[in-house]
């Protein structure tokens, strides 16, 4: 069958997306073809176009998708024609109109989550997910720092661990996105544009500083990241939307208090399938109760793949970004 679909065949701007016409072979051993009804716009989708994340070239983009089975290979067992999926972790491919997907990367979608919500939270989510209860473990009354509180992981990890009990200090860039950061479970906010992130920490905390800081901006807040930390605190670096963050001497860990970092992928947290689930469980149970609410907060056509791209690199979007496939 035929499918429109994102290609790249260089690295660089978003004028590297090529809208092809693409054959999709009949899917072979355990693959499913999966027929796209929204698909889920990402910073690792710029960054594997940039060249960031390299990949092999040519290649399709995207990791994020919802829809429907269309067809399945000999070998599938775990799927049917006509099942609702998502997943977040297939072969690049996802700005399509459909893609094959390894049977062990699809994702059952109950009927309670329609497919917008699926692509707009399945990779933010179980990221999520994997840092409030994998790559550290959430308590009640921790002090948390949340680079970039208004962005789509920001605001369901915001309101996620404000459930869990965990104090949510919120880093912002305008006084809009500061009152979304609010309503997303933030306890305070801090605009770093205008403050010292690090003093205003310490203010909020007596001095002391977080337990944790969750940072997916990367170049411009690694400093202040290693500097609002408590002693023995741990530095979640897990993206790198101002570039990547700069090296950093074992020495420094001692000196600024004896603390962790860590540098987590989602490919580590899902390699094992019942690890997925696992996770994907936890996200659509917190969903379920209402304790996380989904935010779109833009949707845009698949052709509109660049502005969706250009929208969130330059930061004018909040919550989660769109494709939806007419």
């Amino acid at each position: 069958m035929n499918s429109k679909a994102f290609r790249i065949t260089a690295h660089g701007g978003s004028d590297q997306l090529e809208l092809q016409n693409i054959s999709l072979p009949s899917p072979q051993g355990n693959e499913v073809r999966v027929r796209h009804h929204a698909v889920g716009v990402n910073f690792i989708d710029i960054y594997h176009r940039e060249g960031l994340y390299p990949i092999t070239l040519p290649s399709g983009i995207g990791l994020e998708a919802a829809g429907v089975v269309e067809a399945v290979g000999p070998e599938v067992t775990l799927f049917d024609v006509g099942d609702r999926v998502c997943y977040c972790k297939a072969p690049l491919g996802a700005y399509a109109e459909a893609h094959l997907v390894p049977e062990g990367s699809l994702i059952a979608l109950p009927d309670s989550i329609d497919f917008e919500t699926a692509a707009a939270v399945t990779l933010k989510g179980i990221t999520a997910a994997y840092l409030l209860f994998a790559t550290t473990q959430i308590k009640p009354g921790m002090d948390v720092l949340l680079h970039a509180a208004a962005g789509g992981v920001g605001q369901i990890l915001s309101q996620w661990a404000n459930a869990l009990g965990a104090r949510v200090i919120g880093t912002v860039g305008s006084e809009a996105k500061a009152q979304l950061a609010l309503a997303s479970g933030c306890r305070d906010v801090i605009l770093y544009q205008q403050e010292d992130v690090a003093a205003r920490v310490r203010e909020l905390t007596s001095g002391k500083g977080v337990e944790v800081v969750y940072d997916s901006v990367g170049q411009s807040t690694c400093a202040a990241s290693l500097d609002s930390l408590a002693r023995r605190g741990l530095f979640v670096s897990f993206g790198n939307a101002s570039g990547p963050a700069p090296e950093i001497a074992p020495l420094t860990l001692f000196q600024k208090g004896s603390v962790y970092m860590t540098r987590p992928g989602l490919v580590d947290y899902t390699a094992d399938r019942e690890e997925m689930l696992a996770l994907a469980n936890k996200l659509f149970e917190v969903i379920a109760s209402g304790d996380v609410k989904v935010n779109i907060g833009q949707t845009y056509a698949l052709i509109e793949a660049a502005k969706a791209q250009d929208d969130l690199a330059a930061r004018r979007t909040v919550g989660s970004s769109i494709l939806v496939v007419e």
